[in-house]
C-alpha cells in the first residue's frame, strides 16, 4: 500500500489528511479516501476532452467534470454519480474510461452546494458536514440540469444511460425513477432501503412502479452495509412489481466481494468483480439502447 502522501496532478504539489490542497475537480484524490492503494487505474487523456466545466441549476453554478471523444458530436450520454467523496480522481478516471468507448460522460459534484467533500479528512466528518444535508429533490433538479447541458454540448440525450457507486448507487435507482429520458441505469451496492426522513423522503425499494428504465443492480454478498436481506426486499418489490422496468431490473451479487470492490484505490477492490460489473454495464447500456 503507498503511503498516507499523494502526488495530486499539480506538479510537486502533494497532499494527506492532514494538509489538502484543493485542486481541480478530479485531479486529486479525497482526503477522507486516502491512502490510495497501488493498483489504482490511471486512464490517459489521449483522444479526449476532458475536465472542469460548469452547469447552471437553479441559480447555481455547479462544477462538472465531462469527459468526452475529441471533436465528435452526437455522442451516447453516460451520467456517472460518485460515493460521498464527491467528484475526486477516481470518479474522473471512470469518466475517461467511458470516453474512450465513444461516450459523453458527465460527473456533476453534487454536494458543492453544501461545501466541498474532498477537504474533509474522515468519512465520520464528511457525513455530518456534507452527506446528510443534501435533499434528494436538489440532486434530481442537478442531473436534470446535465442533462439539459449534454444535449448542448455534443450529447445524445435520446440515448442517456446513469450510473453511480454508493451514494451514486442510490441515486442511480431514484433517478431512473424520476426521469423519463433515461435509458438504463447501473446501480453499483448503492442503499436500497431506509428509514425516510425530509430530505430523502424515498428510498429504492420505495419507487419500483416509477421506474422509467431498467436498473441493474451490482453488489458484494459480504456487503455488511447493503445486506443480502436488503438485496432480498428489493427483489421481492420488483417481482410484484406491476411495472415493465421494474420487471427487466435485474441484480448480479459477487459473492466474494464486499462493498466498493469497484473502487480501485482502495482495499476494498475486487478485481474480478470489479472487471466483471464494468463489462456487465457496458452490456447493459448497449442492451438499453444507449450505447
Amino acid at each position: 500500500m503507498l503511503k498516507p502522501e499523494v502526488e495530486s496532478l499539480v506538479p510537486g504539489q502533494t497532499f494527506d489528511r492532514r494538509s489538502f490542497v484543493k485542486t481541480a475537480l478530479g485531479s486529486a484524490f479525497a482526503a477522507a479516501a486516502l491512502p490510495v492503494t497501488a493498483q489504482t487505474i490511471k486512464t490517459d487523456f489521449q483522444g479526449l476532452t476532458a475536465g472542469e466545466v460548469t452547469v447552471p441549476s437553479g441559480g447555481f453554478s455547479m462544477p462538472v467534470y465531462r469527459a468526452q471523444p475529441e471533436g465528435k458530436k452526437n455522442l451516447p450520454v453516460v451520467l456517472v454519480i460518485s460515493e460521498i467523496f464527491g467528484v475526486h480522481e477516481h470518479i474522473a478516471d471512470v469518466c475517461r474510461r467511458f470516453a474512450k468507448l465513444g461516450y459523453l460522460a458527465i460527473a456533476p459534484e453534487l454536494f458543492a452546494r453544501q461545501g466541498d467533500p474532498t477537504s474533509y479528512g474522515t468519512i465520520q466528518e464528511l457525513q455530518a458536514n456534507i452527506i446528510q444535508k443534501v435533499p434528494d429533490a436538489q440532486v434530481m433538479g442537478d442531473l436534470d440540469a446535465c442533462v439539459t447541458w449534454a444535449a448542448a454540448n455534443g450529447g445524445d440525450v435520446n440515448r442517456l444511460g446513469i450510473t453511480g457507486f454508493c451514494w451514486g448507487g442510490r441515486i442511480t435507482w431514484l433517478y431512473s425513477a424520476h426521469s423519463r429520458r433515461v435509458k438504463a441505469g447501473v446501480a453499483w451496492y448503492g442503499q436500497l432501503v431506509g428509514q425516510p426522513n425530509a430530505l430523502k423522503p424515498k428510498n429504492p425499494v420505495d419507487i419500483v412502479g416509477d421506474l422509467h428504465a431498467p436498473v441493474l443492480g451490482l453488489y458484494g454478498g459480504k456487503d455488511t452495509g447493503i445486506t443480502q436481506e436488503h438485496v432480498a426486499q428489493m427483489k421481492a418489490a420488483l417481482a410484484e412489481s406491476s411495472n415493465p422496468n421494474a420487471k427487466a431490473s435485474t441484480f448480479v451479487v459477487y459473492p466474494d466481494a464486499g462493498h466498493a470492490f469497484h473502487a480501485d484505490y482502495r482495499p476494498s477492490y475486487v478485481e474480478a468483480a470489479a472487471k466483471d460489473g464494468w463489462q456487465r454495464c457496458l452490456a447493459w447500456f448497449r442492451q438499453h439502447h444507449v450505447a
